[in-house]
């Protein structure tokens, strides 16, 4: 039988999961950073990407969370992210206007915090795409 463990994930807007999970995987300044059962204690700053729970059933589920920190505990895991959205939430429409815009911030080469922010905010666009498509490929 494998072991699960507490995870939480919190946004400013709302509480987005609560649950015992076999595995997390989240994006990190420097890679991608795997939680199992047991994992040492620790922090560590998420950037903007995945986030794939494995559930307690062995189901893998993705979704879409923005920058954030992560704190493994001996009693849960918590993530806390400016955003998190599944799949079936997220506003292809929205995400697609969210990245032209970005680039086209990003080709007229403004200032550099307009350069920077605009690097977020497609950063941000394209993994909502990403998590999207990734819901939509699902069989049903």
């Amino acid at each position: 039988m494998a072991v699960t463990f507490p995870f939480e994930v919190h946004t400013p807007s709302r509480p987005f999961f609560n649950a015992a999970v076999l595995e997390i995987i989240v994006t990190v300044t420097d890679g991608e950073f795997a939680v199992l059962a047991g994992h040492s204690p620790c922090t560590a700053p998420v950037k903007t990407g995945f986030l794939r729970i494995l559930d307690s059933e062995g189901v893998w589920k993705t979704a879409f969370t923005a920058d954030g920190i992560l704190e493994v505990k001996e009693h849960k895991t918590v993530l806390m992210s400016e955003a998190a959205e599944w799949g079936a939430e997220i506003d292809r429409d929205r995400a697609l206007k969210a990245k032209e815009k970005a680039e086209g911030i990003l080709a007229a080469g403004k200032l550099k915090y307009e350069i920077e922010n605009a690097a977020s905010s497609l950063r941000r666009a394209e993994f909502r795409l990403k998590v999207s498509e990734l819901e939509n490929q699902k069989p049903r």
